[in-house]
C-alpha cells in the first residue's frame, strides 16, 4: 500500500438481512473512496440503508459482499479503538456531569485520566461548552447535549467519526447553528468524518463530497465532490452553485428537480 491510497475503501458492498428464513436486501451496491480528513455526507431517503452503510464501517455488521478496507500504509486503523460515533439522539447518562459523560469512551478504552480530563475539558471548549463540565444532561438544551456528544465522541483521538443522522432531532433554527459548529470542528480536528443525513441543505452545507444513495436496497447513484470554497456561512445557501449541487442531488434520487 501507498501513502496515496485512500483512508476508507468500500467496492461493491452489499448487505442482506436475514429473519426466520426470509431475506431482506438492505444495501444492493456501494462503492466509494474516502480521504483522510474528508468529511463525507451519506444522503438519501429515510429506510434507504444509510445506517446500514454506517453500521458496516464501524464493524457493527459485517457485509455480505464487496470489499470494506478502511486505514492504509500512513494511517493504520484499528477498529476498537479508532471509531467515534454519534447519534440521532445524544443518549448521554442523566446521572453523570457534562465533563463525566465526555470522559466515558476514556475510561472504557482504560487511557490514563488526568490526561483524559484535561482533553475533555479541551474538547469541551471546542464545542462551546467551557464552564458546563459540571452540569448535568438535563440542565442544557437538545443543541447542548448534541454537542456533548460530539466531544464524547472525539475524546479518544479516534481516525474515523460516524455520526447517524445527529441533528435529526433539532429545531431547524438549532440545527442550522448546529451545522456552523458541525463545520468548525471539523475544519479544527481534521478528522475523517462520515456523516448520514436524509436533510439534501445539510449534506450539500456540511460535507467535501457527497454520496448519494437511491431508495432501499441502497445503491450508489452518484458520488462527488462538493466544490464550496471553506469557510462556509448560511449565505452560501443562496448562491447559484449551492442550488446546482442541490438539484444534482434531486435528479440523482428521481425527484424532478434536475431541470
Amino acid at each position: 500500500m501507498t501513502a496515496e491510497e485512500p483512508f476508507i475503501s468500500l467496492r461493491n458492498v452489499r448487505k442482506v438481512y436475514r429473519s426466520k428464513g426470509a431475506e431482506f436486501l438492505a444495501v444492493s451496491d456501494v462503492t466509494m473512496d474516502v480521504s483522510e480528513g474528508e468529511l463525507v455526507s451519506l444522503v438519501g431517503p429515510s429506510g434507504c440503508g444509510k445506517t446500514t452503510v454506517l453500521k458496516i464501517l464501524a464493524g457493527l455488521h459485517e457485509a455480505d459482499g464487496g470489499t470494506v478496507r478502511i486505514g492504509n500504509a500512513r494511517t493504520p486503523f484499528d477498529p476498537a479503538r479508532d471509531i467515534g460515533m454519534v447519534f440521532q439522539q445524544a443518549l448521554l447518562l442523566k446521572w453523570r456531569t457534562i465533563l463525566d459523560n465526555v470522559l466515558l469512551p476514556a475510561e472504557i478504552v482504560g487511557l490514563p485520566i488526568k490526561a483524559a480530563r484535561d482533553r475533555a475539558r479541551d474538547l469541551l471548549n471546542l464545542v462551546g461548552l467551557a464552564g458546563y463540565e459540571d452540569k448535568y444532561p438535563q440542565q442544557l438544551s437538545g443543541g447542548m447535549q448534541q454537542r456533548t456528544s460530539i466531544a464524547r465522541a472525539f475524546i479518544h483521538d479516534p481516525k474515523l467519526i460516524l455520526m447517524d443522522e445527529p441533528f435529526g432531532a433539532l429545531d431547524a433554527l438549532t440545527r442550522e447553528q448546529m451545522n456552523l459548529e458541525m463545520l468548525r470542528i471539523w475544519r479544527e480536528s481534521g478528522k475523517t468524518i462520515i456523516f448520514v443525513t436524509h436533510s439534501i441543505q445539510e449534506a450539500v452545507f456540511l460535507a467535501s463530497h457527497c454520496a448519494v444513495l437511491t431508495s432501499g436496497p441502497a445503491r450508489m447513484a452518484e458520488y462527488f465532490p462538493i466544490e464550496l470554497a471553506f469557510p462556509r456561512g448560511l449565505a452560501i445557501k443562496t448562491t447559484d452553485e449551492f442550488g446546482a449541487y442541490a438539484r444534482r442531488i434531486y435528479a440523482s434520487l428521481g425527484l424532478g428537480a434536475g431541470d
